[in-house]
């Protein structure tokens, strides 16, 4: 049996804060936090929020009020406010004032869960060393490219904290290990048989991969909700944005603690008012909302396939991309006659073999790579790359300041996709069912506590 939820757990917190760094980064400090290592804004200029969040230091006191307390252990007000900022820097957007009060109730009830599921592990004599905790705490970091001591400022800079995350990872590793020891599940092999045959005889239909943001609606409030995912649409589009981060915050889907991910689905498995959006979007975009009948929706199609078929942008190429670096203060006249003449020399030169000679009569900067899919490339290229032949090259673009062409070499085309085997079948439908027994756990958990609210 493979039990892999920690590392899901774990990879999806390091994606997060990825996101997280890059849009602290990209922001310019617009936000009044700067990334670790950065220097602080010339001139006398004071950057201070309007919700102030002390950081607790040996230099003076701080009150921290208690927010709730769960079986006689407390959460206080500067967890909330230190979760909330982790989450905030996580979506890269800023949330309305009016949606901060949501935000921090969604942030209390995850640390009441957290706090549940570590006294339930220490219940279990369940112990997890302050060097594990370290050590995912350092691995997050790399992923990050800091050290734990950079990382640390990075988490301050944000108005969260180290003590903050690291009570997170050590929540989730006593979860996952209480889960190693409780959770157990088997699978037959007549429904292995029967999960294979299924999927064979859904050979070559349509499969999406789908993510959703649902809001729940009364006929009473529904213009409202329908208001509040448009704007979170609108959010969405802002470079910088996390759809999943934006879904774990605010979906009230099941899926939310997946970053809204439903995973790939066939359209009959959707409600009919999303398959029918789904089937029209393209890979990579995102719906407006579709009001269903207990609220509103929003889906982002992530990537389409067909069962069992190999996809062609999973085709490996071999290509030569030709550019000319245009002069600033170069005229679109200019720019486009000197693209014409690109063009004109790379569609004559008869394929790679001659790609040299042409860059250079062009003065052209000419470089190779054999190790490109078709998904990698920009959109509207992929479907260019897939009609052209060998030797062919595509259309200049670019900018005044620089135009390319790509010039085919080569295609290796994807090979067919095999059926997955027994073990693969096994080893995922025992880890949806210890997902579906971990969360019947966590509900009785809920059920019995004693929780207070301050």
């Amino acid at each position: 049996m493979r039990f892999g939820t920690y590392r899901m757990a774990s990879g999806i917190l390091a994606a997060a804060l990825i996101t997280a760094a890059a849009a602290a980064q990209s922001s310019g400090g617009q936000s009044g936090a700067q990334s670790a290592g950065a220097q602080p804004a010339s001139g006398p200029r004071l950057e201070i929020p309007q919700d102030v969040n002390f950081v607790p230091t040996r230099t003076g006191p701080i009150v921290a009020r208690a927010t709730a307390v769960v079986n006689d252990e407390i959460i206080t007000q500067s967890d909330v406010n230190q979760r909330t900022a982790l989450r905030l820097a996580v979506a890269g957007a800023e949330v309305p004032r009016e949606q901060m009060e949501q935000l921090r109730a969604q942030m209390l009830r995850d640390l009441i869960d957290e706090t549940l599921q570590v006294q339930a592990a220490k219940t279990a004599d369940i112990k997890i060393e302050q060097k594990a905790i370290d050590q995912e705490y350092a691995r997050i970091a790399q992923r990050l490219g800091q050290t734990a001591t950079s990382f640390g400022q990075f988490l301050t800079s944000i108005g969260s904290s180290e003590r903050s995350l690291k009570r997170q990872v050590m929540g989730q590793l006593a979860w996952q290990q209480l889960l190693r020891r409780l959770v157990r599940v088997s699978v037959t092999d007549e429904e292995i048989k029967d999960y294979l045959e299924r999927l064979d005889s859904s050979r070559g239909m349509p499969e999406y991969h789908v993510a959703e943001i649902y809001l729940k609606a009364t006929p009473e409030n529904a213009s409202q909700v329908r208001a509040q995912l448009a704007q979170l649409v609108e959010q969405l589009k802002r470079p910088g944005s996390s759809f999943a981060a934006v879904a774990r915050q605010y979906s009230d889907a099941t899926t939310a603690a997946r970053g809204g991910d439903l995973g790939w689905v066939r359209p009959e498995q959707l409600p009919a008012e999303l398959a029918t959006v789904v089937q029209q979007l393209p890979v990579g975009a995102l719906s407006d909302p579709i009001q269903l009948a207990s609220g509103f929706s929003v889906v982002a199609l992530v990537d389409s396939r067909q069962v069992l078929v190999a996809d062609p942008r999973d085709a490996q190429l071999s290509l030569m991309q030709m550019a000319i670096e245009l002069p600033a203060g170069t005229t679109e006249a200019v720019a486009r006659q000197r693209a014409e003449q690109l063009g004109r020399a790379t569609q004559a030169m008869g394929g790679c073999g001659r790609a040299e000679a042409t860059a250079r009569d062009l003065k052209a900067e000419l470089v190779a790579t054999d190790q490109m899919r078709v998904r990698d490339l920009p959109p509207p290229l992929q479907p260019i790359m897939l009609q052209m032949n060998v030797g062919q090259a595509t259309a200049p673009f670019g900018s005044i300041e620089r135009i390319s062409v790509l010039v085919l070499c080569g295609r290796d085309d994807a090979p067919p996709v095999e059926t997955p085997t027994r073990e693969s079948v096994a080893d995922a439908l025992e880890e949806q069912r210890m997902q579906r027994q971990a969360n019947r756990y966590l509900r009785d958990l809920r059920r019995d506590a004693i929780i207070e609210y301050r």
